[in-house]
């Protein structure tokens, strides 16, 4: 959630004052530094009764206003379910989207807490029991949209980002692609459950609230990487980012199985799932080795915007590769 287009206090107002003046008057904005997508900001909102209410506004640079509703749908699906996600806010229209600066925009509510990006075995937990509820809360959700950052667009991809490698990663960025080809064209893979998938439950996209002298789950946001996927593939690029030793992408014991058991408590993975496994978590760090080579390599500009550093999934990826795995 980086800033691509920079939006004044006044031109926000303008905004919010034709579309959501129900809402109240909006006092204050603030850019949001973190991300890569889409340009994001808080705004403060005085009520009626004077209360100050914070709420998230997106400006979508890449997603299109025909890609969009399957994402705000399935936001405002989960958060009726229970799920503790972002629930966009529908306009005087009843719309989900307001354009603002000619970019699709749309306003949602703010979720409790911060991050935890030194996650212990009982924030995994958490994570892994939330994951699977709202695996199952999305099965009767109506719509359907590919993941877009899936094996097309990998096959894509990967030749824009060849020419910027050495050697031996250009090697092993072929022979991935090619082996995880032959894997999502296999019947194992077609019997692997799946429908709505974050597809990004990275650290930074997942808060938790300090209650009574614990972290409770705060939620889940940024769902604009969402898409109908197997669900073992949301499982592994979550498994990847909070349970690994980020100085070598090794797993850690501990927060590996927590995440794992409470995840299987809710939702049980079946024989196909488990066999499945060492080559999805496989797959999953291909996925964001190949994303941050492109945001590195081809970047785009933005005013708050540093990319990640590629080599990270490269790391973990050969750590897959070469650690056997049990589910």
């Amino acid at each position: 959630m980086a800033v691509f287009t920079e939006v004044t206090l006044a031109e926000a107002q303008a905004w919010f004052a034709k579309h959501y003046e129900h809402l109240g008057r909006l006092r204050g904005l603030q850019g949001i530094s973190s991300g890569i997508e889409n340009s994001n900001f808080f705004i403060q909102v005085e009520n009626e009764s004077g209360q100050t209410i914070e709420y998230v506004l997106t400006l979508f640079e890449r997603l299109t206003s025909e890609q969009l509703p399957f994402y705000l749908n399935l936001m405002e699906h989960l958060a009726k379910k229970g799920i503790q996600v972002p629930a966009p806010i529908r306009n005087q229209k009843n719309q989900l989207l307001s354009p603002l600066k000619n970019k699709p925009a749309t306003l949602v509510t703010k979720l409790k807490g911060g991050s935890k990006l030194n996650p212990d075995p009982t924030h995994c937990a958490l994570v892994g029991d939330m994951l699977a509820k709202m695996h199952l809360a999305g099965m009767d959700f109506p719509m359907h949209q590919p993941n877009l950052r899936s094996l097309p667009w990998w096959q894509e991809t990967v030749p824009t980002v060849l020419p910027y490698l050495q050697k031996q990663q250009a090697e092993l960025l072929v022979n991935e692609l090619q082996a995880q080809t032959d894997f999502f064209e296999s019947a194992s893979y077609s019997l692997l459950p799946g429908g709505p998938s974050h597809c990004d439950l990275f650290r930074d996209n997942v808060l938790f609230d300090h209650t009574d002298g614990e972290d409770q789950l705060g939620g889940f946001f940024d769902f604009y990487f969402a898409g109908t996927d197997k669900w073992l593939f949301d499982l592994a690029v979550t498994v990847n980012d909070w349970c690994i030793d980020l100085s070598n992408g090794q797993l850690v014991s501990d927060r590996y199985q927590a995440l794992i058991n409470s995840y299987e408590l809710v939702r049980p993975l079946s024989a196909a799932e488990k066999k499945a496994w060492p080559m999805m978590l496989r797959a999953a760090a291909l996925r964001f080795w190949i994303s941050r080579l492109w945001d590195f390599y081809l970047p785009r500009d933005a005013a708050l915007l540093t990319p990640h550093d590629p080599t990270h999934f490269e790391r973990v990826l050969q750590a897959r590769r070469n650690q056997e795995f049990t589910v």
